[in-house]
């Protein structure tokens, strides 16, 4: 008890002391800046709110040549870069900002969206792993690799809920659902961010795009969005929510409008919101060129107005678009902006940077050995490797024909992506030019498997996007002289991300005729398809007995998709979308609303909310996702079958492995209100577990349900509870569930 009591005492001052230490240097930076800010004349602040890009091959974005930016610098005139890659290109601007009046030093800031030198999965495929652990540790190897480099500020993550396939930009965010979508950005945002700025290998987050970027109107990039108040904030606004919470250090506005605001000048997204409702202590970076951009919206008349308009609604920095640069000192010095909005923006960027350190050593980030040492860290790859091979989706498996045995005789492999290498790496990676040694090809991958004995054969077949069929011939050939034919098809990786939406997501070119003319020969086959979002296949799924998803799965693509096919590896990946038979049922989400006529299967369609002409089931369901083994769901059950709004619940169910091979299974938990005072949704995921089973061993899960998990916003937009009856639903999938049973919450 005495030992109890002096840990108890311990522990106590030790929480004093953090939060007064804290506390202290909060406003020991706070001092600091308004000390800066005093010293700074107009021009300077306003300079601090520039952000330009460097003018290298390297960059990922757009090019923008100005001759006049070195000297800019040297003005004090700018305070952020972006696209600059390297130690030592970046110390060559940071050394030009040295010679600037104040010695303020530059950000630089780049588009590390999954991986730096060491490439992970893309975001959408990551988030198929439904593995936190494993999303959080390759941001954290993204941040140490970026901050190696001389970067502090990653434009990610990107957290927009995404339900049309068509929106090029779903292969940078989590998928459909707002609650797997909150916490992927909470673990990137820690990974990113690390221990807290001013470590060596942490980098500032930017949660993106805010907001609701992701329901852009007929899944068309830079569109319009048009949705309530309540959808909103039941399902988009979410997941920035929580990238805050996590202490994302900034924010980047959307290209889109939000109900005719562009969000770049929206003062309720930003200043009632963001920085008034949510407290947000950071800094809001514009997109590209989005505050100049305001003018094709037709917002405002002129690059004048958009700088009044952005900064007022509370865009902190102007990425690109030289408006804030042209016309905020003029507004200022007119009258027609206060200087309090200048200021404020500037003591936000300010503080970041003193944060970071860069005031103490401008230079602290910029070490050319270190910069080596990690980017050619192995333990990186063997990271990539792991979390590729995770987020790997199995979507048929018939008769067990995988995985394949190493030592079979001869396996052909056939597509137009079994040796390419960059593709592996997919939209928004970083390049390399000189360098794709760290890549790992498919053929490369399986070639590393195979035992001396195997004969393994190629054929390309057909290019990605190509019309001809002229090597159809040589592919069917080929596999006429395998005991196993591997074909590998997909999207070229510029077919994905940003201004890169699609009307028809069909597999392109002829590659699905490829897949026919050579399944057509009667041997076994094993489609991997490789993409940046759900593409449509319908007669692979249908005729074709094995089908990996392996989306673009960066530089380690080939040894994971080998450790999968020859099962060192289960394959363990659920899909974060819902993939459509066809582009008509576009959008199609698993938690939609029921309607006064619902169509409960596709025989019920007349007088029904279906079309007459189309299933009312996707192709692959949310959550969906297979195995080599086999799990079995049991003995749900409830804590209580009545609780009050401040009780909670406790779920309790049993899964067995009943397979041969261990496993990892995905156990989802989804609920539904089923009476309330406006429609809920048919289910909603509120929980979720991934376990690693060993053949015959059984695990009991534990979920609680609180009073979060059944709140919801009311008509009159208020967050709460209702009493009423809710049905608690277990499966492995959106689709398939498992057990069921229900509870009543009352007052």
């Amino acid at each position: 008890m005495a030992k109890q009591m002096v840990f108890r005492f311990l522990f106590s001052w030790i929480t004093i002391f953090y939060f007064f230490s804290v506390d202290a240097q909060i406003k020991s930076i706070s001092n600091k800046v308004d000390s800066v800010l005093s010293l700074m004349s107009i021009d300077e602040k306003v300079g601090q709110l520039n952000q330009y890009s460097g003018d290298w091959d390297e960059a990922i974005g757009p090019i923008t040549k100005d001759g006049d930016k070195q000297n800019q610098i040297k003005k004090g005139l700018v305070g952020a870069m972006l696209n600059v890659k390297g130690v030592a290109h970046a110390k060559q601007l940071q050394l030009m900002a040295m010679q600037s009046r104040l010695k303020i030093p530059l950000l630089f800031g780049q588009d590390v969206i999954h991986g730096y030198k060491t490439t992970f999965p893309i975001p959408l495929a990551e988030a198929a792993s439904w593995d936190l652990e494993a999303i959080e540790l390759s941001a954290r190897i993204a941040a140490t690799e970026a901050a190696a480099s001389g970067v502090q500020w990653t434009f990610a993550p990107m957290v927009d809920i995404a339900r049309d396939p068509r929106w090029g930009r779903v292969m940078e965010g989590a998928g459909e659902d707002t609650y797997l979508g909150s916490l992927i950005a909470k673990a990137r945002v820690k990974g990113f961010q690390g221990k807290g700025l001013g470590n060596m290998d942490a980098v500032m987050a930017c949660a993106k795009h805010y907001a609701a970027y992701g329901a852009a109107i007929g899944g068309r990039d830079y569109n319009s969005v048009d949705m309530s108040d309540r959808t909103l904030w039941e399902v988009y606004l979410p997941p920035f929510k929580a990238a805050l919470d996590a202490g994302a250090t900034t924010f980047m506005t959307s290209f889109n409008d939000l109900n005719g605001i562009p969000a770049t000048g929206n003062k309720y997204l930003l200043r009632t919101i963001l920085k008034g409702k949510w407290n947000f202590k950071g800094f809001v970076v514009s997109d590209w060129g989005a505050v100049g951009e305001m003018i094709n919206h037709g917002f405002v008349k002129n690059n004048t107005e958009a700088a009044l308009a952005a900064i007022y609604a509370g865009c902190d920095m102007d990425m690109e678009s030289r408006s804030y640069k042209n016309h905020l000192s003029q507004l200022v010095k007119e009258g027609k902006l206060p200087i309090a909005f200048v200021d404020e923006a500037v003591k936000r960027i300010l503080t970041k940077k003193f944060e970071l350190g860069l005031f103490d050593n401008p230079f602290k980030f910029f070490d050319e050995l270190r910069e080596k040492n990690e980017l050619n860290n192995v333990e990186h790859a063997k990271a990539a490797r792991d979390i590729a091979r995770k987020s790997i989706v199995l979507l048929k498996n018939e008769n067990q024909l995988l995985p394949l045995s190493p030592s079979l005789k001869s396996i052909a492999v056939i597509g137009p992506l079994a040796k390419e290498v960059k593709q592996n790496l997919g939209f928004w990676s970083i390049e390399w030019p000189n360098d794709s040694s760290y890549i790992t090809s498919q053929w490369q991958g399986i070639s590393n498997k195979i035992s001396r004995n195997t004969k393994l054969l190629y054929a390309k077949g057909a290019g990605i996007t190509d019309t001809s069929r002229a090597g159809f011939a040589e592919a069917i050939l080929t596999a006429k002289q395998a005991d196993v034919v591997i074909i590998t098809v997909g999207e070229a990786r510029d077919m994905s991300g940003e201004a890169k939406s699609r009307s028809n997501i069909h597999l392109p070119g002829v590659q699905e005729e490829l897949i026919k003319a050579v399944a057509a020969i009667g041997k076994p086959i094993i489609v991997i398809i490789s993409a940046g979002r759900p593409l449509i296949f319908n007669w692979t799924t249908d005729h074709i007995p094995a089908i990996l998803y392996t989306w673009w799965l960066g530089s380690e693509a080939g040894n994971a998709i080998a450790d999968v096919i020859f099962g060192d590896y289960n394959p363990s990946g659920k899909l974060p979308m819902s993939f459509p038979m066809a582009e008509g049922q576009i959008p199609i989400y698993y938690n939609h609303f029921n309607t006064g006529r619902p169509a409960n299967n596709d025989s019920d369609r007349f007088y029904r909310s279906a079309y007459i002409d189309l299933s009312i089931y996707p192709k692959y369901e949310f959550g969906y996702g297979l195995s080599y083994t086999t799990f079995n769901y049991s003995n749900l059950q409830l804590s209580k079958q009545k609780i009050k709004k401040d009780e909670t619940i406790t779920v309790s169910f049993n899964i067995t492995n009943t397979g041969k091979y261990a496993g990892e299974e995905v156990a989802q938990l989804y609920l539904r209100d089923k009476f309330a005072s406006v429609v809920r949704p048919v289910k909603e995921l509120k929980n979720f577990r991934k376990i690693l089973l060993q053949p015959g061993e059984t695990k009991t899960i534990h979920f609680i349900i609180d009073k979060e998990k059944l709140s919801f916003y009311n008509a009159q937009m208020k967050w709460g509870t209702e009493p009423g009856e809710f049905d608690i639903m277990v499966g492995t999938s959106s689709k398939k569930i498992l057990l069921q049973k229900s509870f009543t919450l009352i007052q």
